[in-house]
C-alpha cells in the first residue's frame, strides 16, 4: 500500500470512527437518561468527548499530509502527535467523569435496571472492540499517531462498555433476585472503567509528549540503522546516530566517518546511497541527515 492509499485509507477509517461515536453517543444518552442508568450516561459524555477528539484526528491528520514548506521544512507531521495529546487530554477528564458520577451514584437510591439499557451496552461493546481491531491494524500500518490514538479511544470505550454490560446483568440479577447490593453494580463498573480509562490516557499522552519532546527511538530501531549504514564499504565509523518520529514519519541524524582521501563527489554518492539504503529498507524513514567526518588509517 503506498502513502497516498495509506492517506485515504487513514481518512477514512476516522470518517467511521466519527460517524460511530455520533450515533453511539446519542444512544446511549437517550436510554441512560431514559432509564436512569448511571455508566450508561457517563459512557454516552464519554462518546460525546471522542466525538470532539475523533474530529481533532481528522483534522490534524489532513495537515499532517502536507508536504513541507518554507515554515514547516520538516514536515507536518506533529500535527497528529498534537491530536494525540488531545485525546489523550479528553480521556483523562472522561476517566474523572466516569468516576465522580459513579461515586455519587452509592449515595442515591439505585434506579431500576433495564433490559434496554443492558442491549444498548452490548451493542457498544461489539461495536466499539470492531471499530478498535479495524482503526489499531490500519494505524500501526500507516504509523499514524492519530488513528493509533483513536484506536485506544475506542478500547476505552470497549472498557466501558463491558463493564456497562457486567454492572447493568448484576443490577438485573439483583432485581430478578431480590438482591439489594446488586444494584449497584452499574455505579461499581463505573469507577473500574474511570481506572482503566485513566491509565489508557496516561499512556497515550506519554508516547505523545515523548514524540513532542523529540525523545530517541528505541534502541532495536537504531541497531538496525547502524546494521545497514555499516554495509556501505566507504563507511569505516558511525560516529553519531540518532533518530526521531515526527508524526507518521521518522527523521534520522548521522554522523559517520568515510576515507579522508575522497572528494567531494566522492562523499556525496556515499552519503546518497546510505538514504538510499536506509529508506527502501524502512519505509516509515522520511529523511536522513548526514554529516560525513575524515577518517585515516591511524584513527
Amino acid at each position: 500500500m503506498n502513502k497516498d492509499r495509506h492517506a485515504s485509507a487513514s481518512i477514512v477509517a476516522v470518517w467511521i470512527s466519527l460517524i460511530s461515536n455520533i450515533l453511539l453517543t446519542i444512544l446511549k444518552l437517550v436510554v441512560g437518561v431514559l432509564f436512569k442508568s448511571p455508566v450508561l450516561v457517563a459512557d454516552g459524555f464519554h462518546n460525546a468527548g471522542d466525538v470532539i477528539a475523533t474530529g481533532a484526528a481528522l483534522t490534524s491528520m489532513r495537515i499532517s499530509k502536507r508536504p513541507a514548506d518554507d515554515d514547516h521544512p520538516y514536515g507536518h507531521g506533529k500535527a497528529e502527535v498534537i491530536s494525540s495529546a488531545i485525546v489523550a487530554l479528553i480521556l483523562g477528564i472522561a476517566a474523572l467523569y466516569i468516576a465522580f458520577e459513579a461515586v455519587m451514584a452509592f449515595f442515591e437510591e439505585p434506579a431500576k435496571a433495564s433490559l434496554l439499557a443492558l442491549l444498548t451496552a452490548f451493542i457498544s461493546l461489539i461495536w466499539k472492540q470492531a471499530l478498535y481491531i479495524y482503526t489499531i491494524r490500519l494505524g500501526k500500518l500507516t504509523n499514524s499517531k492519530g488513528l493509533i490514538a483513536t484506536a485506544y479511544d475506542h478500547l476505552a470505550d470497549v472498557y466501558a462498555s463491558l463493564a456497562a454490560v457486567l454492572g447493568i446483568g448484576l443490577a438485573l440479577i439483583g432485581d430478578l433476585y431480590d438482591i439489594h447490593f446488586l444494584a449497584y453494580g452499574d455505579p461499581f463498573a463505573g469507577i473500574i472503567v474511570s481506572g482503566l480509562v485513566l491509565k489508557l490516557a496516561y499512556d497515550i499522552g506519554k508516547e505523545a509528549l515523548d514524540v513532542l519532546m523529540e525523545k530517541n527511538i528505541n534502541q532495536q530501531r537504531l541497531d538496525e540503522f547502524a546494521l545497514l549504514i555499516l554495509t556501505i564499504p566507504e563507511v569505516k565509523r558511525i560516529d553519531r546516530l540518532r533518530a526521531r518520529e515526527h508524526g507518521h514519519y521518522i527523521l534520522v541524524d548521522l554522523r559517520a566517518s568515510v576515507p579522508g582521501e575522497m572528494t567531494i563527489q566522492e562523499g556525496h554518492d556515499v552519503s546518497r546511497k546510505i538514504k538510499q539504503t536506509i529508506m527502501e529498507q524502512h519505509r516509515d524513514v522520511d529523511e536522513v541527515l548526514i554529516h560525513l567526518n575524515p577518517w585515516y588509517e591511524d584513527d
